[in-house]
């Protein structure tokens, strides 16, 4: 079950201003993510950026914001985004099988967010090193139980070197760089 670019969708989960500071290694988390958004806009991977309630939480932070395209920032009320309706309708748009999932809270937000992705059906990875909770032993939770329900458990570099498949592809010194 490789992820193939064609067929997946980047989600880029919570990642907020007011959330982001009292997550646990948060700035690994944000700079994976901005690897992958990097490369989901190389590679023509569409992203959708779910974010929950900006008034409390404010915010998509800016490194992530200013990666996201246009359009792609959906505000909404839900801990798990695909149980809101707009969110689901943009994913579904998309008309992708995989779901590439990153962002915060692991145990919480990308848990059931991911939870009901592989409810509908969809093939589910998990980036662990762009997933991210306020304590390491909340996101070591978060990703145990979704592998075992069924989430694919994968690394930056693996999704990079996945949606290019090949050593000749045309970016792949312009994404090597940014994991090296």
């Amino acid at each position: 079950m490789l992820i193939k670019a064609e067929r997946s969708a980047l989600l880029v989960v919570h990642v907020q201003a007011r959330l982001a500071p009292a997550v646990h290694d948060s700035a690994r988390a944000i700079a994976n993510a901005r690897v992958l958004m990097t490369a989901a806009r190389r590679l023509g991977v569409p992203v959708l950026v779910p974010e929950l309630s900006p008034g409390g939480l404010g915010h998509t932070v800016p490194e992530i914001a200013e990666l996201a395209p246009q359009g792609s920032i959906v505000e909404e009320m839900h801990f798990s985004c695909v149980a809101d309706d707009a969110f689901a309708d943009r994913f579904r748009e998309l008309d992708r099988g995989q779901a590439v999932v990153a962002g915060m809270e692991a145990h919480v937000c990308v848990l059931q967010g991911a939870m009901d992705l592989l409810d509908k059906g969809h093939e589910v990875f998990v980036v662990a090193d762009a997933a991210a909770s306020r304590t390491p032993e909340n996101a070591t939770a978060g990703v145990e139980r979704l592998r075992a329900a069924g989430a694919a458990i994968v690394t930056t570099e693996m999704v990079v070197f996945e949606w290019m498949e090949r050593a000749d592809h045309p970016h792949f010194r312009e994404l090597l760089a940014l994991i090296k």
